[in-house]
């Protein structure tokens, strides 16, 4: 398929890593005050690819995150973490997850472990600035078994959705156990799971903003991870999509692929009720809404992330490099596009400082996330310096002995693989695949440099060394550990809090 727009021509000179939110600060000031805190939604898609959304491709149709874009700011270069409950956690807190043991894998049905009690969540920080209103609707994903970890103790006023991820789309089930609740207690509502997402953050949003106070909306989509499920007539409408090749395996990948793209078709439309509901409640120019997926997409759909390299799990820009926007008619010109790199941790720094916080106040911990209000409104940043910004990304889902680390600093990116890393010895004695990219003119990361550079394979692998000292012993374990003899409860009911 053509691809409708290419935009990697722009690491080509690094003049153009800049932000190109070209807007009129006279006329955006005259438009909205600062004091004036914003609604802010928050919509997350999960596992969705690089490719899966229709300005960068045309074989799926996303009409809605398509407008959401061309009114807002475009963030070309966003990064997450390879997988879904650290990109979560990081958003929430602003923190790479790393530094309280929520990076090295998800949290799958039997784990007994979630985001920390004692990090400070956006939705706390928002509850001390005056938000009265924070709902939550879909995949939680950040704990489960206890009281302790269940939205409402976290931050949240309200919950709709299921706390596990990979449920079946229209029984709402998890290893055989329904898995959907309406804040503390399980739900009986039926439907297919996308649909019933968004449309309880419609209503939600239209009650909130008949209110004289500011609300906050996470909308964690579980579309479009697997099961690969989808409504017959969403599957019928992309009925012509092919992967091509013959034979069962070829078939097989195009039913895939064919089911994928009606699962992110139902999803953008649900967005749509979020937004139309959104624009009803006359207070579209103050709302906030930010648009991301939570890693790449699955590497079993050939194309997921084209043209970028890798997929979700791995650290190439393919795992971690993905679509996102954010749109705020009051304060950001509609059309622009930001080449800084920028990801999940500065969400909660960025809404935070929007709403009139100060997000080290707010927060007891020291922030890795940075402020982006100057970048997405083309004011100029004076205190923060992006273009020499660390970006750390790591996973340790199968255990220390095979690792995935990767740092991105001032055009280079040095990806690591292999046990646990601990040595610079490491990167150069055969114990670990060490690639290095120069991504100021490689995007697609497809030459490896490392050997012609070997000053700067230490430089920044000292870094990621540094940065995996972070990790405390008490962690999430590796995926596999503890499934085996696991029993869901009834319902997925809590046991109480530690």
């Amino acid at each position: 398929m053509d691809r409708r727009r290419s935009t990697f021509y722009l690491f080509a000179s690094s003049n153009l890593l800049i932000c190109l939110a070209l807007a009129a600060v006279g006329s955006i000031a005259e438009r909205a005050s600062a004091a004036d805190p914003p609604n802010v939604v928050v919509l997350l898609a999960d596992d969705l690819g690089w490719a899966g959304v229709g300005y960068h491709e045309d074989w799926f149709q996303t009409p809605n995150i398509d407008r959401l874009v061309a009114d807002g700011v475009e963030l070309d270069r966003f990064y997450v973490a390879p997988m879904c409950s650290p990109t979560r956690a990081g958003l929430m807190t602003g923190r790479y997850p790393i530094r309280f043991g929520l990076a090295r894998a998800v949290i799958p049905p039997q784990r007994d472990f979630g985001l920390p009690v004692d990090e400070t969540t956006l939705a706390e920080s928002l509850g001390k600035l005056g938000y009265d209103r924070r709902g939550v609707f879909g995949k939680w994903h950040l704990g489960h078994l206890r009281a302790q970890w269940h939205p409402l103790n976290q931050g949240f006023s309200h919950f709709h959705g299921h706390y596990n991820g990979a449920i079946d789309y229209f029984d709402l089930t998890r290893d055989g156990e329904r898995d959907w609740h309406t804040d503390w207690q399980p739900s009986d509502e039926e439907g297919y799971s996308t649909d019933l997402i968004a449309d309880a953050a419609a209503n939600w949003i239209s009650e909130a903003a008949r209110l004289d106070q500011p609300y906050f909306c996470y909308v964690p989509f579980n579309a479009p991870h697997s099961p690969f499920q989808a409504p017959d007539e969403a599957i019928q409408r992309f009925s012509q999509l092919s992967t091509g090749g013959s034979g069962k395996q070829a078939k097989s990948r195009e039913k895939k692929l064919q089911t994928l793209a009606a699962m992110v078709w139902v999803m953008d439309q649900g967005i749509g009720r979020i937004l139309d509901a959104i624009e009803r409640s006359g207070e579209s120019d103050n709302t906030m809404v930010w648009f991301l997926s939570d890693n790449g997409g699955v590497g079993e759909i050939p194309g997921n992330n084209r043209p970028l390299r890798g997929n979700k799990l791995t650290v190439y820009e393919g795992g971690i490099r993905v679509p996102a926007c954010v749109r705020w008619p009051s304060r950001i010109s509609p059309g622009s596009r930001c080449d800084e790199t920028v990801g999940y941790i500065d969400i909660f720094p960025t809404v935070v400082a929007a709403a009139g916080g100060d997000p080290p106040y707010i927060s007891s911990e020291p922030l890795d996330g940075m402020n982006l209000l100057g970048l997405l409104t083309g004011e100029p940043s004076t205190k923060q310096d992006f273009r020499s910004r660390h970006w750390f990304s790591y996973h340790g889902q199968q255990g220390e002995d095979n690792e995935h680390l990767a740092v991105t600093s001032e055009g280079w990116k040095l990806k690591v693989n292999g046990p646990r890393l601990e040595t610079l010895d490491q990167l150069s004695d055969g114990t670990n695949r060490v690639e290095l990219f120069q991504l100021s003119n490689d995007p697609l990361e497809n030459n490896d440099v490392s050997a012609a550079h070997p000053e700067q394979v230490a430089e920044l692998g000292r870094m990621l060394i540094q940065h995996r000292s972070l990790q405390p012993v008490d962690s999430v374990p590796p995926y596999s550990v503890g499934g085996k003899d696991f029993t869901p409860p009834s319902r997925w009911r809590l046991s109480p809090s530690e």
